[in-house]
């Protein structure tokens, strides 16, 4: 089965929402075993949406829409859909009932046209909303199957794996499995070096890289008749890449690298404090997104200025006029400064030049030092980053992170 992702609404079409619903639809079919080849957004116009229809229609055997299925005169999705399979509506005494209980009970008054939500062909397989008032609807003719799902995520999402799911399992043939290794430290092009010839060669299962934010993705993906087969096929494949890569590879799935590293710390009963200067915060608050952190992160200083660095965290004025506040003597003063304050094992730093301004020919921006103090002993690293100020504050919080990772390993 091949399928189509069709999103509704003028508003995305111009930038003031973004379109999770189709990267989360597009996973869940490959889930199922249904081949995604176009995703499509069209804006709150029938002519518009009626051609987008057809278009979809003369690719896919199932279109998936989502939005426009709301009160408002611009809610088109449905009534266009109708109109391309020729279909008359009625109202669904269920769902009008539905609408009314939903309104009663919100202690709201209902206006005449939020009827129009549950007008649906005789025909058409009905989609309980249990988190709004727009109920879906599908509708298969010949096999050509369009499923109406509503706009907002937290309404569509549930309505596609109570409903669609269902539906959608009875012509499934086979599934795709997947497994996904992150991996930092090694930029994409250099990580697909390394795996070319296994993914010149790749039949079943596949690889392929995705490069995101500070890091790169290798998903590997394998078609089989069951989960269990799938994830059979995958094994050799994962070790050979996971050999070749070693520990640049950090985790897997959707796991963060600040999630690894609050397991390696917590798991190793080891104590950690902050002392950051260019990263404002940064690295702090990545370590606090770890749920289990309480009982290994103490503190973190945001050290800004030259005196914050002498009197917080014991860095040597000396040392400040000699090297300057970006240097690696200053990044090391200041990660074991703030772990001897706090009385951690482990103390990180970072000071450098975000830019846009500040840099010169010695110190260009994007020069960022980080530090590590773990017990008792001193590490530091040079960084040249580039990017807006924003990125390279990002990327400094992320090798940070990496590093300290990798001591720990």
């Amino acid at each position: 089965m091949k399928a189509e992702i069709l999103a509704v609404g003028t508003e995305i079409l111009l930038g003031d929402i973004i379109n999770t619903n189709a990267q989360y639809i597009a996973k869940r079919l490959a889930d199922l075993g249904v081949s995604v080849y176009h995703q499509s957004v069209v804006g709150d116009n029938p002519e518009r949406l009626l051609e987008a229809y057809n278009l979809a229609f003369s690719r896919a055997d199932l279109v998936i829409a989502t939005g426009g299925l709301g009160p408002t005169k611009d809610d088109l999705t449905k009534e266009v859909a109708f109109e391309y399979f020729k279909k008359q509506s009625v109202v669904h005494e269920p769902s009008l009932q539905s609408i009314e209980k939903y309104y009663k009970d919100t202690n709201r008054q209902m206006t005449e046209s939020v009827k129009k939500q549950a007008y649906f062909p005789v025909d058409a397989v009905i989609l309980p909303n249990n988190n709004g008032t727009a109920p879906g609807c599908i509708i298969d003719e010949d096999r050509n199957i369009v499923a109406l799902l509503p706009g907002p995520p937290w309404e569509m999402k549930p309505m596609f794996e109570e409903s669609v799911v269902p539906y959608l399992k009875k012509f499934q043939q086979g599934v795709l499995v997947s497994k996904v290794l992150r991996v930092i430290g090694v930029g994409e092009s250099k990580a697909a070096s390394i795996l070319e010839d296994i993914m010149d060669n790749q039949t079943n299962p596949t690889v392929a890289p995705y490069a995101k934010e500070g890091e790169v993705t290798f998903r590997i993906t394998a078609k089989a008749n069951t989960q269990e087969e799938g994830t059979r096929l995958i094994v050799p494949m994962e070790k050979e890449i996971r050999r070749r890569l070693g520990s640049n590879i950090y985790g897997e799935g959707n796991i963060t690298l600040e999630h690894v590293l609050g397991e390696m710390l917590v798991n190793k009963k080891l104590t950690i404090a902050t002392a950051e200067s260019c990263t404002g915060g940064m690295v702090a608050a990545r370590l606090i997104n770890y749920p289990g952190i309480s009982s290994a992160f103490v503190e973190g200083a945001v050290t800004y200025c030259n005196e914050a660095k002498v009197k917080r965290l014991g860095v040597k004025q000396e040392t400040l006029d000699k090297y300057g506040a970006v240097s690696s003597e200053v990044a090391g003063e200041m990660a074991e400064g703030i772990a001897k304050a706090a009385g951690t094992n482990i103390g990180i730093s970072t000071t450098g030049i975000a830019g846009p301004d500040g840099g010169s020919e010695d110190k260009p921006v994007g020069l960022v030092y980080v530090g590590l103090y773990i017990n008792g002993k001193v590490k530091t690293e040079m960084l040249k980053l580039v990017g807006d100020r924003q990125k390279i504050r990002e990327r400094a919080t992320m090798q940070l992170l990496d590093l300290l990772r990798r001591e720990l390993l």
